[in-house]
């Protein structure tokens, strides 16, 4: 009896050993294609979400360019004399043309939203401070006095489209 368990656990060893090999070969082979399809999928997101981001970034340069207080003080017209009025219109039209852009956050790195962020607050900043200074009287009086400003230093919406630059230097 104990001739015929042994004689059969030699007959069957071949067979399992066989089995064993075949289940780890078959197990790689099905890890690897799930890797394959992963990467393959990876790689066509990449593709599609490309001119996305692109096309983010775009969105926010022309909103960095819009809200630029020299190009910002000649689109928008003051409509009265009053330069209170005019900030509020000022900030109104930099709050409306950022609230448009929103959805690109999805697109772009955390730090450049930060940025862009960042220079749409110090755009609204310099309007505010502009206005409370003692020189200006009228809204005409605050347009002269943004552009002349910004004559000596350099705009934030600049300094944030200098990041965006590099940063879609780096994607593409």
């Amino acid at each position: 009896m104990t001739q015929d368990l042994t004689n059969l656990a030699f007959n069957l060893l071949p067979a399992i050993v066989v089995a064993l090999l075949a289940y780890y070969f078959f197990n790689q082979f099905t890890k690897e294609q799930e890797g394959r399809r992963r990467f393959l999928l990876h790689k066509d997101n990449q593709a599609n979400a490309l001119p996305q981001k692109l096309q983010a970034y775009e969105r926010l340069t022309l909103f960095l360019e819009r809200i630029s207080p020299g190009k910002l003080v000649t689109r928008v017209k003051p409509y009265n004399d009053d330069p209170n009025d005019y900030e509020a219109l000022l900030l109104r039209t930099i709050n409306e043309e950022f609230e448009y852009n929103l959805a690109q956050q999805i697109y772009v790195t955390q730090e450049c939203w930060n940025v862009v962020r960042t220079a749409k607050s110090s755009t609204a900043a310099i309007i505010r401070k502009t206005n409370m200074s003692s020189r200006v009287a009228s809204s005409d009086q605050l347009r002269e006095t943004l552009l002349r400003d910004l004559m000596d230093s350099v705009a934030p919406s600049e300094t944030a489209l200098q990041y965006i630059k590099q940063e879609v230097s780096e994607i593409i």
